[in-house]
């Protein structure tokens, strides 16, 4: 990536976030390249069940790291079990899938996959406490994680072998994570915080991989109190956040960030079926993108930055919506992305 350029994806793009409804991988892709020609994103169903959702599809990128369902949770296993076999054929058919509708595309492509601390914070070992809890655990989760994605990126290279892959890494979980927010097996108390520097240590490495194997490391995070600095130090190269959720708290931060070149992929849809009064103000694709106009004008940058920095998606994952709103949400991001290189200020 040059100094002029330093971002993954075309002027004036729009994405996803990743999840999508319904059950049919075929249609996801191709509705997914449909609509977002030049940064689409590899689908993810959990609406499929057990080993579609988030920690299953990335337990079962795992390497010597068997886990199963437990009714509790994903939690630690001897052996690997239906549930990794199922979560290996859900992947497996949705790269088919996106082999047989973009083998021959060539230009920026997404694909997610849950962070290291995500996957310690949601899986648990055989006591049923979560793997956070144990720095040797989470050490060891982290060493299969690391290699678990580096052979995905593989795998989703010889898919698409014209494809510069973006790759999200979802850390839903990291605040709470960096907060000892998180409850214990029991329910009564709460784990103890993990040191930023250990948390910024894995994911330092991780990004590295990511981008020795000639990918581009983001991360998505859309909780208020996303650990900004900390994922630009860990280096991020992009970062996928609820816009509505950012204010002047978040200025220097976000301002520090674009100066690095780190690219912005911001949330300006709901991921869920609106109210009517919202659904009308989504058709409005000015209206969707006013909070994006109005960070970048108390960032003081330049409107051709606006267009090359920042990527419009919807809030979060459009696994919770229907059909017909999650076809909106990818248009009205879409639309959003035209406003926002066409009129970067308020008219």
């Amino acid at each position: 990536m040059s100094e002029q350029h330093p971002y993954p994806w075309p002027a004036a793009s729009s994405t996803g976030v990743g999840s999508w409804p319904g059950e049919d991988p075929d249609e996801a892709v191709r509705t997914v390249l449909g609509e977002l020609p030049d940064l689409p994103h590899l689908p993810e169903l959990p609406g499929r069940g057990v080993g579609a959702d988030m920690v299953g599809r990335t337990a079962g990128l795992l390497v010597e790291f068997p886990v199963e369902v437990q009714p509790t949770g994903w939690r630690v296993a001897d052996t690997p079990g239906r549930d990794l076999y199922r979560a290996h054929g859900f992947l497996s058919r949705d790269l088919d899938v996106l082999a047989e509708h973009a083998h021959a595309y060539e230009g920026a492509l997404k694909i997610q996959v849950a962070g290291p601390w995500t996957m310690a914070a949601s899986v648990e070992l055989r006591n049923g406490q979560r793997m956070v809890a144990d720095p040797g655990a989470y050490r060891d989760l982290a060493a299969s994680h690391l290699e678990g994605v580096r052979a995905h990126l593989a795998e989703v290279r010889k898919r698409v072998p014209g494809a510069r892959l973006l790759v999200q890494v979802d850390e839903p979980s990291l605040p709470a994570v960096l907060l000892g927010a998180l409850p214990t097996a029991s329910g009564y108390g709460r784990l103890r915080a993990v040191d930023r520097v250990r948390v910024e240590e894995v994911l330092r490495t991780l990004f590295g991989v990511i981008e020795e194997a000639g990918a581009v490391p983001a991360v998505h995070c859309c909780a208020a109190d996303a650990p900004l600095d900390l994922l630009r130090r860990s280096g991020a190269r992009a970062l996928s956040l609820d816009a509505a959720l950012l204010d002047r708290r978040h200025d220097d931060m976000i301002g520090t960030a674009v100066e690095a070149g780190v690219g912005l992929l911001l949330g300006v849809v709901p991921a869920v079926d609106p109210p009517p009064a919202q659904r009308d103000r989504m058709s409005d694709p000015a209206t969707n993108v006013e909070v994006v106009r109005e960070l970048w004008n108390r960032l003081g940058f330049g409107p051709d930055l606006l267009t090359r920095a920042v990527v419009p998606t919807p809030a979060c994952g459009l696994a919770g919506a229907s059909p017909e709103h999650a076809r909106a949400a990818l248009k009205a991001v879409r639309d959003g992305a035209r406003v926002l290189r066409d009129e970067p200020h308020r008219s």
